[in-house]
């Protein structure tokens, strides 16, 4: 690791050799270890070990972007001229106002030396208990277990100096038979909050109960979606339209709907970099500080994310959402929460008479983003519910369902809620019980 004093001196030397009117740098450090499996044995183990850095010069209404990951005097100078001539090059941009000026930032901790100093050793021997589960069973596991540290700066000409290091442990695993699968996953900033016999013992349970499948008929059924297909669910949703730049582009499902009533009032979303329970992060890739956005509150809309560029067209302030420039996707909320509920997966299973239990959803795709109409598999474990029970396992399906409609549509949420890692963050979702979800086509498998 660099340090927040090696980090600042990088900075430091780049925006000293800047000529633009304004120059931001990024410095993304990382130190990362992964165990992968496949058949029940490990087969690779792979250590990284590299560093990023990104200029971005402004002059005028002009903006040029160059990013390297050599740290060498000579290294530097290049990068900022290659910035420097990219933006003397480009068209101006008349909404662009200016890059962002300092705000205080909240410390959150986030560094776990256990998680810094975890081994191949001890990522095998998690492995292996896994894998020994599933060989006991009959069954074949594979997944995947990394722990890494990562560290990220961002500074720039108008005096935003940010630091922060973290840590990271994700481990996911499918167990298979000849005609069923199971999965499992965990994510957190402490490994030791990730109990690999606890993840076995899921995903193996769901591939010897979801063995021998049976045909059912496609439609409209009530559902039970686990924790796994709820967080597809909710980043998609993050992707297609909880963005000031897809509001402002008219793509949005938010569109003409603040102040509404879009979802179940059973339903509240949020964003919070700074939560514990989730994978915190302070501030931006533009040095911002992350605020808290209420996104849907009792099922009505009530706000979007914003990055300093959109949110100068509009004259807001930023709430410290700004991907690394240049980004054609806008902010994007990466630390998102669902509220939990009263319920436990047990009672929720005791209210469907007849249904669908669904463990995750595979191979996601929109097919109208501003309806968030999704198409997509179910996978790893769906099962026919009957009489408030789980009757047997079926065949996976294919659905073509409104996200947006499907939460309009909650009924039960549960107590309980999991974190899963998303591209750059991480989302916590409860499971949900929804009177109707659409499905389309049925498989062979």
């Amino acid at each position: 690791m660099l340090g927040r004093k090696k980090m600042r001196e990088i900075a430091g030397r780049v925006l000293a050799l800047s000529a633009a009117e304004q120059t931001e740098v990024i410095i993304m450090s990382e130190d990362s270890g992964l165990t992968r499996f496949a058949n029940s044995y490990i087969h690779q183990n792979v250590a990284e070990r590299n560093v990023g850095l990104r200029v971005r010069t402004v002059v005028g209404k002009k903006i040029g972007v160059a990013s390297i990951n050599d740290l060498g005097p000579a290294a530097l100078g290049r990068v900022v001229e290659r910035a420097l001539t990219i933006a003397k090059l480009q068209p101006e941009n008349p909404d662009f106002t200016s890059l962002p000026s300092p705000a205080p930032i909240a410390e959150v901790e986030v560094f776990d030396e256990a998680t810094a100093a975890f081994s191949p050793e001890a990522r095998a021997k998690a492995v292996g208990v896994i894998c020994r589960q599933a060989v006991d069973n009959g069954l074949v596991a594979s997944g995947a277990f990394t722990t890494g540290t990562g560290e990220l700066a961002v500074a720039n000409s108008l005096g935003i100096f940010a630091y922060y290091s973290t840590t990271s442990a994700d481990i996911n695993t499918v167990i298979m038979s000849d005609d069923s699968s199971g999965y499992s996953a965990a994510t957190a900033w402490k490994v030791g909050e990730i109990n690999p016999e606890t993840i076995g013992s899921e995903a193996v349970e769901k591939a010897l109960l979801s063995r021998n499948p049976r045909d059912l008929p496609p439609g409209r059924y009530p559902v039970i979606l686990e924790e796994y297909a709820v967080a597809d669910i909710m980043d998609t949703l993050a992707y297609l339209g909880f963005g000031a730049l897809s509001v402002q582009e008219g793509r949005s499902f938010m569109v003409d709907s603040f102040g509404k009533q879009i979802m179940s009032d059973a339903i509240s979303i949020w964003d919070d970099g700074l939560d514990p329970t989730g994978l915190p992060m302070p501030f931006d890739f533009e040095g911002v500080p992350r605020q808290r956005v209420d996104l849907i509150k009792e099922g009505v809309a009530e706000a979007v994310v914003y990055d300093s560029y959109t949110a100068g067209k509009e004259g807001k302030a930023s709430t410290g959402h700004g991907l690394p420039a240049p980004n054609t996707f806008g902010p994007i909320p990466g630390h998102t929460f669902m509220a939990p509920g009263e319920a436990t997966k047990k009672e929720m299973l005791g209210t469907v008479e007849r249904g669908i239990l669904v463990t995750r959803f595979h191979y996601t795709r929109p097919v109208h983003p501003k309806l968030v109409i999704v198409t997509g598999m179910t996978r790893d474990g769906t099962f026919l519910i009957e009489k408030g029970e789980v009757a047997y396992p079926i065949k996976n399906l294919r659905f073509t369902q409104s996200y947006l409609e499907a939460l309009a549509n909650v009924e039960l949420v549960s107590r309980e809620t999991r974190l899963q890692q998303n591209w750059f963050g991480g989302t916590c979702t409860p499971a949900l019980k929804l009177t109707e979800f659409e499905f389309t086509g049925a498989t062979e498998f």
